[in-house]
C-alpha cells in the first residue's frame, strides 16, 4: 500500500538506485568490450571480429535475459534490478552500434566492398540468430524456474 504522505518515487530513469545499477553494469560491459577490442584488433580491410563477437554475445545474453525474466514474472523487484544491471547497463555497453557503423563505413569506403557487405549482412543475420537463440533458451529456463 502506498503512503499518501510520501511522494511517488518518480520516473525510473531519475531514481538514483536505478541509475546506479545501469552504471555498474555499464562499467563492466565497457571494460570487457575494451579488452576484446584490444585482444582482437582489426587492420584495414580485415573483418572486425571483436565488434562482431561482442555484438553477438550481447544480443544472445539480452535475448535470454529478457525472455527469462519475463517468463518468471513482472518487471519489478529483483527482476527489474537485474534487467537494469545486465540488460541496460552490461549489454548496453558491451554491444556497440557505433563501432559497427564506423567499421562498416570504413570497409566500404576503403574499397573492401566484399568484406564490408559481408560484415553488414553477417552482423544483422547473426544478431537475429543470437537474439532468437537467447530468447528460446531464456524462455525455457524462465519457464522451468517459474514452474517451481
Amino acid at each position: 500500500m502506498t503512503d499518501p504522505d510520501r511522494p511517488a518515487p518518480g520516473p525510473l530513469h531519475r531514481q538514483w538506485r536505478s541509475m546506479a545499477f545501469v552504471f555498474v553494469g555499464g562499467i563492466v560491459g565497457t571494460l570487457i568490450r575494451y579488452g576484446v577490442e584490444r585482444g582482437l584488433p582489426a587492420g584495414p580491410g580485415d573483418w572486425p571480429w571483436a565488434t562482431f563477437a561482442v555484438n553477438c554475445v550481447g544480443t544472445l545474453i539480452l535475448g535470454a535475459l529478457i525472455a527469462g525474466l519475463t517468463a518468471i514474472g513482472a518487471d519489478t523487484g529483483w527482476r527489474l534490478r537485474t534487467r537494469l544491471l545486465l540488460g541496460v547497463g552490461f549489454c548496453g555497453s558491451l554491444t556497440t552500434y557505433s563501432a559497427f557503423a564506423l567499421e562498416s563505413d570504413r570497409l566500404l569506403a576503403g574499397g573492401d566492398v566484399g568484406v564490408g557487405l559481408g560484415y553488414v549482412v553477417g552482423t544483422v543475420v547473426a544478431g537475429l540468430v543470437c537474439a532468437t537463440v537467447g530468447f528460446v533458451v531464456g524462455r525455457g529456463l524462465g519457464d522451468q524456474v517459474g514452474a517451481r
